[in-house]
């Protein structure tokens, strides 16, 4: 099986440098890319059919034939990269960035150059400092073998990259509140329409990416939409990277094809569970996603699937449940992050999630009623998409409204005994 996202990566040793990732075949899809014209690359992506990796699955070549092109779009133009991997128990981004940058790198040069941007930034997590020295240096050798600069390669095309790292707040991940953080400003949502595409940072079109979308962009340019289709068992194309955390017998992560059963994962990659632990259930895709159990083990993990099981892909990294674990504890935990993440921009989120973390907080201690777990179900209505501002609230009472519909025989034995049953 072809693995265009890691077949550089080499765990035990370090990434590839520049001269070696020529070698191995590194730059030469930008090399093609500059043949061709900006539109031609946005009709491959579109027609490759890659969604958006960073949870959301918007198509990709929908995202980029919104920005303004030719000489009537507003200048400058950006592109942005989303590095700002701080959902947890997700960590793929953080392996293509320190295992091959070099691809990183030249994936954010194809994709600036099928908008026409004329700058490009890398906007990565504050504690990714070992994936920060490694684009830097990344960065700084594509512009000495002119590969960024002026008129790269020779062609008419030209564009600045520059690595920034955020201070670091979960609700940089959302498009707009990156964008407000680059400017300077307090990481909030901003009022859609209009979208970034037309009005992004600083007033200019800018499109947004996440990096294991955009590291998909080579292999495209190189070998096609049909040969990037055909990588997947499904209809949306590519392969894609999933993790499993958890106590499973191994944990890490894996490219696979894009729709790739759940259960091959679990049982296949990671090898089930470790001994002496049952399995109870699993966050199929980071920790914004809901629980799904062993009989979702046949579902595909792409995003038309995993929503018909009402859970999500989300990032695809999955998250196991043991039954050692205590489910209320796990779900409080989670809460407490999304609590503590809210900008604080709308009520819902505001509100609603210290509501949520209180409430868990009782009935982990012992001192919750029957009562609190109607008013935890009511919230994850509330709190939906469309009922927010962004989707940080939404996405956090998702694993919540999984543990109520799956566990809820565990919430209940919390109030009755007063107490956590899992604590001896």
């Amino acid at each position: 099986m072809e693995k265009p996202l890691t077949q550089n990566i080499r765990p035990d040793r370090e990434p590839l440098d520049i001269r070696e990732y020529e070698q191995a075949g590194g730059y030469q899809a930008l090399r093609q890319a500059l043949q061709m014209s900006p539109l031609k690359i946005q009709e491959m992506v579109t027609d490759a059919y890659i969604r958006g990796r960073g949870g959301a699955g918007f198509p990709t070549g929908k995202k980029w034939s919104a920005v303004p092109m030719g000489d009537k779009a507003r200048r400058p133009k950006f592109f942005a990269i989303n590095a700002d991997e701080m959902e947890p128990g997700t960590f793929k981004d953080r392996l293509l960035m320190e295992g091959d940058p070099n691809l990183v790198v030249e994936s954010a040069i194809i994709a600036s150059y099928a908008i026409e941007a004329d700058v490009a930034y890398i906007f990565l997590r504050w504690a990714y400092k070992l994936a920060a020295q490694r684009l830097t240096k990344a960065i700084a050798q594509a512009y000495e073998k002119g590969y960024l600069g002026w008129n790269i390669l020779g062609s008419s095309y030209s564009l600045e990259m520059y690595l920034h790292t955020s201070a670091g707040r979960y609700m940089c991940g959302e498009e707009n509140g990156l964008l407000n953080a680059m400017e300077g400003k307090r990481p909030i949502p901003r009022t859609r329409p209009p979208h970034a595409v037309m009005v992004g940072i600083w007033g200019k079109p800018t499109a947004v990416n996440n990096v294991e979308t955009i590291a998909c962009v080579p292999y495209i340019v190189s070998h096609g939409s049909a040969a990037f289709k055909a990588l997947s068992h499904t209809e949306e194309g590519g392969t894609k990277l999933y993790g499993v955390s958890g106590r499973v017998k191994r944990p890490g992560i894996w490219e696979l094809p894009l729709g790739t059963t759940l259960g091959e994962i679990f049982h296949d990659y990671a090898g089930g569970m470790r001994d002496g632990y049952q399995f109870r259930g699993l966050l199929p895709g980071g920790a914004s996603t809901s629980f799904l159990v062993e009989k979702h083990f046949d579902a595909r993990m792409d995003f038309g699937s995993m929503d018909k099981t009402g859970s999500r892909l989300g990032t695809g990294t999955i998250i196991v449940l043991d039954d050692k674990t205590c489910p209320v504890g796990m779900v409080l935990n989670l809460e407490q992050f999304f609590a503590r993440e809210s900008c604080g921009w709308c009520t819902p989120c505001r509100e609603g999630l210290p509501w949520l973390r209180d409430m868990l907080d009782a009935i982990e201690r012992g001192a919750g009623i029957l009562e609190d777990l109607e008013i935890l179900q009511e919230h994850t209505w509330l709190l939906q998409l469309g009922h927010t501002f962004c989707a940080l609230a939404p996405g956090a009472v998702m694993p919540l409204d999984g543990a109520l519909k799956y566990f809820r025989e565990d919430f209940e034995n919390h109030i009755r005994q007063h107490r956590c049953p899992y604590r001896h």
